[in-house]
């Protein structure tokens, strides 16, 4: 599909999505009010406002101004006898994207995946039903508009049996799997399936405070990270450096922020000895545990070593930040972290696509294959060899 398609295609699809919402903010209250019992992070992710609606047109609109990855020339060589080898990047085909409770993704990971050239099988939660319904009708009217086949985004009514049949069978001969759920749908996806999988694992994202550093700003960088609590891109976990200066008053001002926000704080059996607000750490299990929830977890340490053994050793692979003043200490801490996403006096909730200048997202790499972190249009694409002769041989 040339290109002047694809982006004549989202130009209709922004538009309609900017004069459509109406009819998505109704759509959206039929959803919240089937589920009005569900969990506060779920209702979180489902909420659809204009604010939300602003976010898709706008990751419509960036992704319209990148550059079309699809039929790059990757590698190019002419041998000696004539022959040209030639390497050129090409869609993967199609994409399953297995996904609960955010009816942006339907418009964000469609975005990415079909300017790369791709078909996208949307397998959105049960939850948001009504509005993903009505987004893909958007998608679908888009795509009439320019003369392109509606099967190029597609929104699956499956449900948990009928998805795992098609995980383990592949029936709609899918190339590429993103699971972006819990712990049990990715580990069902690892283990039933031979098509290819990009894993957006969990979050449990961890910030380090070291001695020499501005408390204020890693004040201010913990409570951002809290704002959200239903986004894989939250801070959970706060370790501090035991000989940070005036550390009882600072540990003090932290705890009461963070209380003040309406967050609950866990501390470790050192944290417990400076505050009484606090609530002791249940065990060690904690450090592994995303929260998606309006709790915190904080813990001392004796320097830099020991908060990355700790990183490493616990979060999801996903995000980390040190606040301090030593370019040496940052330096470290960003090569031997081992997240997708390594930050410097910065808050962790600029991980994601939008925020990274990639327009927009279809998930979140935690893996090292084939990409790690917001994977955007760039990324959806993989490669085939193009060898053109006039008969050689080798002989």
């Amino acid at each position: 599909m040339k290109t002047v398609v694809k982006n004549q295609t989202l130009h209709t699809l922004a538009r309609l999505i900017d004069e459509s919402r109406e009819q998505i903010l109704l759509a959206n209250q039929l959803d919240l009010l089937a589920n009005s019992d569900a969990e506060p992070a779920l209702l979180d992710r489902l909420l659809v406002d204009d604010k939300k609606i602003d976010g898709m047109v706008a990751a419509v609109k960036k992704v319209i101004v990148l550059d079309d990855p699809e039929g790059k020339s990757l590698y190019y060589h002419q041998r000696d006898d004539g022959v040209v080898v030639e390497n050129r990047s090409v869609p993967f085909g199609t994409i399953l994207i297995i996904y609960e409770s955010r009816p942006d993704v339907t418009i964000e990971a469609a975005v990415t995946a079909f300017k790369a050239g791709n078909r996208i099988l949307l397998k959105g939660g049960k939850e948001a039903v009504n509005t993903n319904q009505h987004l893909v009708d958007l998608w679908h009217w888009a795509l009439a508009d320019s003369g392109v086949d509606f099967d190029y985004i597609e929104l699956l009514t499956l449900n948990r049996e009928q998805t795992q049949t098609l995980i383990r069978d592949n029936s709609r001969s899918v190339d590429l799997i993103i699971p972006r759920g819990n712990d049990r749908l990715i580990e069902f996806v690892q283990k039933n399936t031979t098509v290819p999988a990009l894993i957006s694992g969990r979050g449990n994202n961890f910030l380090f405070v070291d001695v020499d550093c501005d408390f204020d700003m890693a004040m201010a960088i913990v409570q951002d990270g809290k704002v959200r609590l239903s986004v894989c891109n939250a801070l959970d976990k706060v370790l501090i450096h035991r000989e940070l200066p005036n550390l009882e008053q600072q540990l003090d001002k932290m705890v009461s922020a963070l209380l003040d926000q309406g967050i609950t704080v866990f501390a470790d059996a050192d944290i417990q000895a400076f505050h009484n607000k606090v609530v002791p750490l249940p065990s060690d299990e904690m450090w592994a545990e995303e929260f998606l929830a309006a709790k915190i977890l904080i813990g001392l340490v004796d320097d830099e070593a020991q908060a990355i053994n700790m990183i490493n050793s616990y979060s999801g692979g996903h995000s980390a930040v040190i606040v301090t003043n030593t370019e040496a200490a940052a330096t470290n801490f960003q090569q031997v972290v081992d997240c997708a996403a390594v930050y410097h006096n910065a808050s962790i909730r600029f991980t994601d696509g939008g925020q990274f200048g990639l327009g927009a997202e279809i998930a979140i790499s935690t893996q090292k294959m084939h990409f790690r972190g917001p994977v955007g249009l760039a990324e959806l694409v993989t490669n085939k060899w193009f060898v053109s002769g006039q008969g050689q041989v080798r002989g």
